[in-house]
């Protein structure tokens, strides 16, 4: 985790603070369980909660017993049992490192998620807002980077609103499927340990009971679950790239906020470059590139190995931490966004009237012409406006083909911005409900 891209809330669940809390919390409500059953005595449940919920677990104490014992987990049981005294021995009977390993990083990620969500709720509601400032400011549509025909700029803010409402949905369901409990012992077999343990474990973290563990949770889970963050990113890029394009010199139809005092380039005072945007690009290259080591992660040997454990201690905190900066980022672009219309107007206007194209082709097959012979009449006209002759009605106009087919009102009638516009309302229904 980089602290220029981290923010507090999200990097706290990755603490070693936290997760030995967690752990200690995984063991103590194990020990309630096996109480509950009989299994240990009352009092000794009652001693773990009491001393370890007074404890401040001293990270330097548990990194120097690792440093001996090379076993985090065990170095951890060792420092608890500092502050419990002779009930520890109570403490993980029938349990394996990874039911408190595997249990705590869902944990972990679940709230992950949980922060990663309002994320996502903040860039939907700066998009919905505004898709509705714009719902009918008209811009260019591109394809290839090529001017095809007019949308409006609220379309542009409804695509992505779209496509983050889907994130949402992903992340519910990766969400789910994540927030699973192990404490099943070696092998997941519970020969050690009765289930219902594991039942009131899961309930008491806010997770499920794993259906079928090894001696780890399936990483098919974990696989989908940065595969969701991975998508995520990509949609973050789609987006960061409109506006990176949007906030070229040549377009300059919106661009980032700029505040007072800002400098663009250390050699150049004129500059106002799209940093953030660019920013999040790159960022979320990295949220992607966590996402294979994560499927790798699904293969491991028999019913336990450890190869994904180094992996995940990286990938857990940079994939999380990453993607909520990101986010948050591209929440305060699109509000603070500065919009241009009339920058918007021009480029649409630039071309002469070449994105009626499609209406006037449409138009002379309606009148009888065939339609390659009406594209090549249509072409042969905005081929002159391309390079620059001219006026595209004004050369329909004057076409003889055209002329015996169109009267100059019909023309003129079809290069009406508007026409494009009149599903507009029916679009937003379908993205904003209402």
């Amino acid at each position: 985790m980089i602290p220029r891209y981290s923010r507090p809330e999200m990097t706290a669940i990755w603490s070693p603070e936290t997760r030995f809390r967690i752990w200690f919390e995984i063991e103590a409500h194990a020990a309630d369980a096996l109480a509950d059953l009989g299994i240990i005595p009352k009092e000794a449940a009652k001693t773990i909660w009491e001393k370890g919920n007074a404890a401040t677990f001293d990270t330097a104490r548990i990194d120097a017993i690792e440093a001996e014992t090379k076993h985090d987990v065990i170095a951890f049981l060792t420092h608890l049992a500092e502050h419990v005294g002779p009930e520890a021995r109570f403490v993980h009977q029938g349990m394996t490192s990874s039911d408190v390993l595997d249990t705590c990083l869902n944990v972990q990620l679940t709230r992950a998620s949980d922060i990663l969500l309002a994320d996502l709720d903040k860039v939907l509601d700066a998009l919905k807002r505004r898709a509705y400032e714009h719902k009918l400011t008209p811009s260019v549509g591109r394809s290839h980077g090529i001017h095809a025909e007019p949308v409006t700029f609220g379309l542009k803010m409804a695509y992505a609103y779209a496509e983050f409402s889907r994130a949402k949905e992903r992340l519910i369901a990766a969400r789910k499927d994540i927030a699973t409990c192990a404490i099943s012992g070696a092998v997941g077999t519970f020969a050690q340990i009765d289930p219902r343990v594991e039942e009131h474990v899961a309930k008491a973290m806010g997770l499920t009971p794993e259906p079928v563990s090894t001696q780890v949770i399936p990483r098919d889970r974990h696989a989908m679950f940065f595969a969701t963050l991975g998508v995520i990113a990509s949609s973050m890029e789609r987006l960061a790239t409109e506006i990176r394009h949007l906030q070229r010199t040549e377009v300059l139809e919106a661009e980032e906020y700029f505040s007072a005092g800002q400098k663009g380039s250390s050699a150049m005072p004129h500059k106002r470059n799209p940093v953030l945007t660019e920013n999040m690009t790159g960022l979320a290259r990295m949220v992607r590139a966590y996402a294979l080591p994560a499927m790798e992660n699904v293969a491991l040997w028999h019913e336990r190995d450890i190869s994904h454990s180094s992996v995940e201690r990286m990938i857990g905190p940079d994939a999380t931490v990453t993607l909520d900066f990101a986010l948050n980022r591209l929440a305060g672009v699109i509000d603070k966004l500065v919009v241009y219309p009339e920058n918007m107007q021009k480029n649409l206007d630039k071309l002469g009237g070449l994105v009626h194209s499609q209406r006037i082709l449409i138009a002379l097959t309606q009148k009888g012409i065939s339609r390659e012979d009406a594209y090549r009449i249509v072409q042969r006209n905005a081929m002159r406006v391309w390079r620059g002759e001219g006026d595209f009605l004004a050369f329909l106009k004057a076409d003889p083909d055209v002329k015996g087919k169109m009267t100059d009102k019909e023309l003129e009638a079809n290069f009406d911005l508007g026409y494009h516009f009149k599903h507009v309302d029916t679009i937003f229904k379908r993205v904003f409900g209402g």
